[in-house]
């Protein structure tokens, strides 16, 4: 389907009739198209996300209802084929399907483990920067892209971006904190291609503990708003060894289900950051349960949820479960540097210097993506918790250097204990894979590990990594 005027409004009436039909035939109508996914996890999400979009069509903003249906659907879905069609003609892969951009670290809350907090604070990535990246993504066939930071509504000019590419969907991450300081859910609602995503912990007490008190009420309030002008939002909770099992219980998900979220985002807390500790993040065993939960969640609720830790059956893209570098997205921040992960704070080039392209095609990014393929046990997505030795092979292989303070750290300081929780979760991950699954198996992958001391991973980079270190 060509991206016509005819065919927008087409798109539009289509959707319209589609909503208005009972679910079972709604979902019989889909069904050739989602049973092409292979997963079973992935079609369950793939059908509570058209089904919940559909229960909240009519009370949507018509705004909304506009930019979701011809942005979402339309340009990111269907139009934008014959230009990922021609990259992958081009340039021999498949292009990533968003870019992440942090316009800002800058952050008004100092929540401890904070992934992001010692990246410079200086926000060197410009309004024309950020544009050009989001023009030469379209080029591409990214019209979806995911905002985060800092808080992200702490840049004044966002919102003037957000309307500038009126043609694209944008999913932003915050903590609410500037939206209602700025009074800025009716411009929200009114721009239609904005989805916030709240950060919560769990309820009052564990969010409040670690953002400030009054922020859980600040969301849930903004929540209402949105829901009574016929706004889309959703959740961001991220798992820690405190809050595990609460955000994956059946109290905290029904809460959100009623507070009208349309999707629900699940991240896993990773040594990294602000003082990053292996004894924040959620054990082995606590991970597998929260996964286990969403995927029963998933079959119980109306509410999507996606953990991409523990749903690279569902996250992943090309058959692999990491996104990283390029393959399905790349991470843009406020200093300039692309990493190939939010999670994976390393870079080699600048997008203040470059084009999209290039960094897709730099020889960092090339080796992130070819390592990928060795992965078959899409339950191990990540290069930094689950296949440590990955990382560091490609870091000290590219010359990349960490892009935040803590970097060196997580490949060196931190390794053993890393490889050690690694295996522990490859006990676990392995035999659900093979049994559950029946997905391929896993060999010749020994090496994703590493059995190394502290010294021997410091020696890994040389001279960059003491002297990185050292000038912290």
């Amino acid at each position: 389907m060509k991206d016509t005027s005819f065919n927008r409004r087409l798109l539009r009436g289509l959707t319209g009739i589609a909503t208005r039909i009972p679910d079972r035939m709604f979902l019989s109508m889909v069904k050739p198209q989602v049973d092409l996914i292979k997963y079973p996890d992935a079609r369950d999400f793939i059908n509570l996300l058209l089904l919940n979009f559909k229960h909240r069509y009519r009370h949507l903003a018509p705004s909304v209802r506009k930019r979701f249906v011809e942005n979402l659907f339309g340009n990111a879905m269907l139009f934008a084929s014959e230009k990922i069609d021609a990259f992958t003609k081009t340039y021999g892969f498949i292009p990533p399907s968003l870019p992440v951009i942090s316009p800002t670290f800058r952050c008004n809350l100092k929540c401890y483990g904070c992934y992001s907090a010692n990246y410079a604070q200086d926000d060197v990535l410009d309004s024309d920067t950020i544009d050009r990246v989001l023009t030469e993504g379209k080029e591409y066939g990214m019209y979806f892209a995911v905002i985060t930071g800092g808080e992200p509504f702490i840049r004044r000019d966002m919102m003037k971006m957000f309307e500038k590419h009126s043609d694209m969907i944008f999913q932003v991450y915050t903590n609410g904190v500037y939206i209602k300081k700025d009074n800025l859910v009716r411009d929200i609602v009114s721009l239609g291609n904005v989805i916030p995503c709240f950060s919560v912990e769990g309820f009052e007490e564990q969010t409040d503990a670690r953002r400030g008190k009054g922020v859980f009420d600040t969301v849930v309030s903004l929540m209402d708003e949105l829901r009574s002008l016929g706004g889309l939002y959703g959740y961001s909770a991220t798992a820690t060894r405190e809050n595990n099992e609460l955000i994956v219980s059946d109290e905290f998900v029904d809460f959100f289900e009623k507070r009208g979220c349309y999707v629900g985002w699940y991240f896993n807390y990773m040594p990294i950051g602000r003082s990053p500790a292996m004894d924040l993040m959620p054990t082995p065993q606590q991970r597998d349960h929260r996964g286990k939960r969403i995927r029963e969640l998933r079959k119980t609720r109306h509410l999507p949820i996606i953990d991409f830790w523990m749903d690279g059956t569902v996250a992943g893209s090309d058959g692999h479960a990491c996104l990283a570098g390029g393959r399905g997205y790349f991470h843009v921040t406020a200093s300039g540097h692309v990493d190939p992960c939010v999670f994976v704070q390393y870079h080699v080039d600048s997008i203040l210097d470059k084009k999209v392209i290039d960094i897709l095609r730099s020889p960092f990014f090339t080796a992130i993506r070819k390592r990928q393929e060795e992965y078959t046990n899409l339950l191990r997505p990540c290069m930094v918790i689950d296949r440590p030795q990955v990382l560091r092979d490609v870091v000290a292989s590219s010359g990349a250097v960490p892009s935040q303070g803590g970097g060196w750290e997580t490949l060196t300081t931190l390794g053993p204990a890393l490889d050690e929780y690694a295996r522990e979760y490859e006990k676990i991950a392995a035999p659900r894979w093979d049994n559950e699954y029946k997905g391929p198996k896993e060999t010749g992958t020994d090496h994703h590990i590493g059995t190394g001391t502290v010294e021997d991973y410091i020696d890994l980079f040389g001279d960059r990594t003491r002297k990185g270190m050292l000038n912290r």
